[in-house]
């Protein structure tokens, strides 16, 4: 069965819920697992007034049972605590509906305008409330699931800040595990300590300016098998999935796999990863291209980065139009980040692992671990005597 999930909630709705098909029976999985990465999305240097409110944890609402998945759809519940001030804004019931509150005034590098005039809204609250980047939090949720999923086969999904606002974590010598276990003490979520200072000092100075900064997150994949994807059609090709997963991700604007765009300016004897046999298998002797080769995954480590523009809603807000009047004002403010690029890394990281997951499960199926396991065992076996 193919693995798919849902998302569903608004922004200050009651919940956030997510229901996740596919998933084979025997899998342990506790809601500590998921509310250990929805709090590592909530954190990071930069973040906004709304991560004072929430302290979000998951409900599992169905597809597990005393910890370990049924292969039934699993539902995923995280409840939004500002609810409560929000009630009658939010309300589903007609009765409720406030004639006073509407948002004529869209945001620029918002979905605000275009939204509105696409669903024939006449508040941009319809639209701002599910476009919202708060959806990701549901996001994380079923990345977490696939992580657990993925670590019962020998694979680690690392993300963690390569840059932002144009300073640049070095360290490409540092192995990707080591990169990963130093960001996680990093209040950028990075792993040059240098950079680190740097970040958080330009995170205040646009803070203080009322701005926003974006960066570039990168996601490591260890353990991921030879011949995940494949080159047979494009939409089964892994690294457009990937490219697909991240750009999906609100206020992502490009996607590399490997050198990515210094790709397209070195000669071809810099670009492609020369390949041996070492140790009685093959090896790649550079990871140039990231793990990805004719949309397969080769052995090497698997290597994805994102880059996020500058959060759009300012405290010194840009000019807009009011929809209504077509006046001139300064656009409307929601509470909002300076700089949430550390909790993008996160969210790259689920996306990251629900393709892979996806992959994983097209290739060796099963419908319990059991199966799934002893599958990708005898591969594993096949490669090794290749």
């Amino acid at each position: 069965m193919e693995l798919r999930y849902l998302t569903a909630g608004e922004s200050h709705g009651p919940v956030l819920t997510a229901i996740i098909e596919g998933l084979p029976a025997n899998l342990d999985l506790a809601e500590a697992d998921i509310n250990r990465d929805l709090a590592r999305r909530q954190e990071g240097y930069g973040r906004g007034g709304r991560m004072q409110i929430e302290r979000d944890q998951v409900e599992i609402l169905s597809g597990v049972r005393w910890g370990k998945t049924l292969g039934s759809p699993l539902t995923l519940s995280v409840r939004n605590r500002d609810w409560e001030n929000w009630s009658q804004k939010m309300s589903p019931r007609s009765e409720d509906r406030m004639t006073d509150q509407a948002i004529t005034q869209p945001r620029p590098g918002h979905a605000d305008l275009t939204g509105v005039i696409k669903y024939h809204q006449d508040d941009c609250r319809n639209i701002l409330e599910r476009s919202s980047a708060r959806e990701t939090a549901a996001r994380v949720a079923v990345g977490a699931v696939c992580k657990r999923l993925l670590a019962e086969l020998g694979m680690e999904v690392l993300g963690y800040v390569a840059e932002i606002g144009g300073i640049v974590a070095v360290g490409d010598a540092v192995p990707f595990r080591e990169r990963f276990q130093r960001s996680e003490e990093s209040p950028c979520r990075t792993f040059d300590v240098d950079a680190e200072q740097r970040m958080m000092a330009a995170i205040d100075q646009a803070r203080e300016a009322g701005d926003s900064l974006g960066g570039v997150v990168e996601v490591a994949v260890l353990g991921a098998p030879l011949g995940l994807g494949s080159h047979v059609h494009w939409d089964r090709r892994l690294d457009a999935r990937l490219a697909a997963a991240m750009m999906s991700i609100q206020a992502f604007k490009g996607v590399e796999i490997g050198l990515g765009f210094e790709a397209a300016r070195r000669p071809g004897s810099q670009v492609h990863d020369e390949i041996a046999w070492q140790g009685q298998q093959f090896v790649r002797l550079t990871n140039r291209a990231g793990g990805l080769e004719g949309g397969m995954t080769n052995g090497a480590p698997l290597v994805v980065r994102g880059a996020m523009k500058p959060i759009p809603t300012l405290y010194q807000p840009l000019q807009s139009v009011d929809f209504v009047s077509k006046q001139p004002f300064a656009a409307a403010i929601e509470r909002s980040d300076v700089c949430a690029v550390p909790a993008a890394a996160v969210v790259a990281e689920a996306m990251v692992a629900i393709e892979l997951a996806r992959a994983v499960l097209e290739k060796f199926g099963g419908d319990a671990m059991e199966d799934l396991q002893g599958n990708l065992a005898a591969y594993m076996e096949y490669v090794k005597g290749f």
